[in-house]
């Protein structure tokens, strides 16, 4: 594995990938390119993509308590990236260009598809500032500059879904009839046997294929519009951080397909009606035609440890704009604000309650 960036054709500046244009723009020209022209300008990169090999020259890994972490070399400045072992792009903490880091997202976990961001730092930025403004009690820390300038738009590993399902139900239902012969009062049951077939499709189930304690974010803010998912391209990550997938699909096969034969069932079920009761005796769902996609979804994301030692979380959906956040509380502000109106309160009343004695 190495780390990579990409490279203005114009001037050799490093290229992020523009949200706003859907396109490559270059930091220092400001030059802007399509995918395209992006390959065609950088076709080390384009090999390295299509390279499944295992690991590289410039990298190295060590093992601590938290799992591995991996060593890489700079290809602008040559100091060493140091980041876990499921980061896929980030940043050069020396001279913070993006880096994309070679190897990780290369033959089986090269992603199919990729939704790419189409909200900016500057947007995110100030939908953050709007939403923690309307709520009360946040502190000030927790939105400063330093704080704000550690928002991160990073690419999440999901798994998605689909296929076709074919299903049967059996069972019971039960028609009531009463009625009265003079003084007597008699109730029929008639049980009829119902049975149910259906021709079922699921589409676009997304699983999280990321197990680390942020994934709770990219949950959040779903759901995604798959319809504007691309092809998976490297470039898509330049400017961004991303992550790789350390979960496999064999390990959310047994859940979806319980998950898929119960909604199926149910829905055969649903569809019996003009009984009383109805009761299930068998349900089978068979599904085939399965379709796996891997892909990246784009999610701006702020973290702030509290005064309580406790990780508090900010996120928006980087397509839609959806946000979600966990915010912490500023004691201080609660307790201030507690005595500024329920001390002079309670004085009131009681002079009021003293008055009317």
């Amino acid at each position: 594995m190495a780390a990579v960036t990409f490279k203005c054709p114009n001037c050799g500046g490093d290229i992020k990938f523009d949200p706003a244009s859907q396109k490559y723009k270059c930091e220092y020209c400001t030059s802007l390119f399509t995918q395209e022209e992006l390959e065609a300008s950088n076709p080390q990169t384009r090999k390295k993509e299509e390279d499944t090999s295992g690991s590289e020259p410039g990298v190295s890994g060590e093992r601590d308590a938290h799992g591995t972490a991996v060593v890489y070399s700079c290809p602008d400045c040559g100091a060493e990236i140091v980041t876990d072992e499921t980061t896929a792009a980030t940043f050069c903490y020396y001279c913070h260009n993006p880096v994309v880091l070679q190897g990780k997202l290369s033959g089986e976990y090269k992603p199919d598809l990729v939704i790419p961001f189409a909200v900016d730092k500057k947007e995110a930025v100030d939908s953050f500032l709007k939403y923690v403004r309307s709520k009360k009690f946040v502190p000030a820390d927790f939105f400063c500059k330093e704080q704000i300038e550690k928002i991160s738009g990073i690419y999440f590993p999901f798994w998605m879904y689909s296929c076709q399902a074919d299903g049967t139900w059996k069972g019971t239902g039960n028609q009531i009839r009463v009625y009265r012969m003079g003084d007597i009062e008699y109730t029929e049951t008639k049980v009829f046997d119902i049975q149910r077939s259906a021709d079922l499709t699921f589409k676009n189930l997304m699983r999280d294929a990321l197990d680390k304690e942020n994934r709770q974010l990219v949950e959040a803010v779903q759901p995604f519009r798959v319809e504007g998912a691309k092809n998976f391209s490297m470039g898509y990550l330049s400017g961004f951080q991303a992550e790789k997938r350390n979960i496999e699909k064999q390990d959310l096969i047994a859940g979806l397909k319980q998950e898929i034969q119960e909604h199926a069932a149910q829905m055969m079920k649903a569809s019996v009606n003009g009984y009383a009761s109805a009761s299930t005796l068998s349900q089978d769902v068979w599904m085939h035609e399965e379709d796996w996609k891997y892909l990246l979804l784009p999610v701006w994301v702020l973290t702030y440890k509290g005064m309580d030692g406790r990780m508090y979380y900010y996120a928006m959906n980087g397509q839609t704009k959806k946000i979600c956040g966990v915010l912490p509380v500023d004691k201080k502000r609660v307790v201030t604000l507690f005595f500024g109106i329920f001390v002079p309160v309670l004085v009131l009343l009681l002079l009021g309650g003293y008055f009317l004695w």
